[in-house]
């Protein structure tokens, strides 16, 4: 008990740092940025695995508040790959690359240490941007997968029985791997981002709180928005490019108070 109020305490002066009136803002900015050509790349290269785009918009439609799925469905096209596909997209992947630079200035200024020079902080966005590739990616293609396994396995045995089981197991287990998955992709960006070398053990405390953090307050928007929010009597057609706006925000204040949480723990440990 005393060490829940403890890290709640610790929250709330974390809460009061002049970084978290900046920096959450400054990263929700480059990460909307980021969201259009990321989606896109995302759907040209679910396309060539021969992924339906209703898949994808379903996919999409599951995990984010509805307000925020019209918009981003609305980029998906499920066109395939050409010659100017990639050359569009390359220049699309790098300018996805400034959300994940900004993650890195921002967790220098929040470890207090020197950057380094461009060129290698730009290398590092590009691959930072690789693994939300990848983490997307395996978001969309779990339930996939999953129907694509049970068809091989019921061609395979012909058991209705088997099939019931499976699906059951992955009812269960589905979740708790997404949850590890975005975990470990979490953590892996908290300890890649700072320009000084951060022991993974210090990243813990804020991959759990960022990744709890993350599930809930989109439940909580989502709830919010569908129930309350009347932002288009207000704001209009554009009602729902503020929601998105909101959400980005809410998404990115959490990951940066996950940093300095991290940042918190690395000098305690000094």
């Amino acid at each position: 008990m005393e060490k829940a109020r403890d890290f709640i305490l610790k929250i709330f002066k974390l809460l009061m740092r002049p970084e978290m009136r900046i920096l959450p803002g400054q990263l929700a900015f480059f990460l909307v940025m980021t969201i259009i050509p990321l989606v896109a790349m995302i759907a040209t290269l679910t396309a060539a695995l021969s992924i339906s785009t209703e898949t994808v918009r379903l996919a999409i439609s599951q995990s984010v508040p509805t307000e925020i799925a019209s918009i981003i469905n609305s980029i998906i096209t499920g066109d395939g790959i050409n010659f100017n596909i990639i050359v569009f997209y390359f220049s699309a992947f790098l300018l996805a690359s400034n959300g994940t630079y900004s993650m890195i200035n921002t967790s220098n200024e929040i470890y207090k240490v020197e950057p380094r020079n461009m060129i290698s902080r730009r290398v590092k966005a590009i691959v930072m941007t690789f693994i939300m590739v990848a983490l997307f990616l395996f978001l969309l293609l779990v339930p996939v997968f999953g129907s694509t396994l049970f068809d091989i396995i019921k061609e395979l045995t012909g058991s209705g029985t088997v099939i019931m089981i499976m699906q059951k197991v992955l009812q269960i287990l589905k979740y708790p791997i997404i949850l590890l998955i975005l975990f470990i992709s979490i953590k892996l960006m908290y300890v890649i981002a700072p320009d000084q070398e951060i022991p993974t053990k210090t990243t813990n405390k804020g991959a759990i709180f960022t990744t709890i953090g993350w599930v809930l307050a989109t439940e909580i928007f989502a709830f919010y928005v569908e129930t309350f929010a009347t932002y288009d009597i207000f704001y209009g057609s554009i009602s729902n490019i503020l929601i998105l706006l909101l959400w980005v925000y809410l998404l990115s204040y959490i990951f940066v108070l996950g940093m300095v949480i991290n940042a918190s723990t690395y000098k305690e440990e000094l």
